[in-house]
């Protein structure tokens, strides 16, 4: 089955930025939505951010809001995850997934388990 692709990752200095994408080729994009997670070593699956393909809604864990802006290119079936003024805490791997969407069903989008396609994962480092 089809995986996803993440690209962009890489070192910057505190307050910089970096913009990693997610490519979903294959998908029926209105359907589905991407999450993206973190996990430094040692450490959990954080949920990051959330998008919607279909409608374009958007979910942020609190360490992002205001820092992360989530957002697609449907045509090009890809999900970008603009980071600024990053923090030697958002040092991590990010990985992007796909979860379908029931009609109906409601979770907490955080939820890793929910999702049943990832990527391979791209590594943010943030120095100091």
């Amino acid at each position: 089955e089809v995986q996803l692709v993440e690209s962009g990752g890489g070192l910057v200095q505190a307050g910089g930025s970096l913009r990693p994408s997610c490519e979903a080729p294959g998908f029926n994009f209105p359907g589905y939505a991407i999450g993206w997670f973190r996990q430094a070593p040692g450490k959990g699956r954080e949920g990051v951010s959330y998008f919607t393909l279909g409608d374009g809604r958007t979910r942020y864990a609190d360490s992002a809001k205001g820092r992360f802006t989530i957002s697609s290119d449907n045509a090009k079936m890809m999900v970008y995850l603009q980071m600024d003024i990053l923090k030697p805490e958002d040092t991590a791997v990010y990985r992007c997934a796909a979860k379908r969407l029931i009609p109906g069903f409601y979770a907490d989008w955080r939820q890793h388990l929910l999702y049943d396609r990832w990527g391979q994962g791209t590594q943010v480092t943030v120095s100091s």
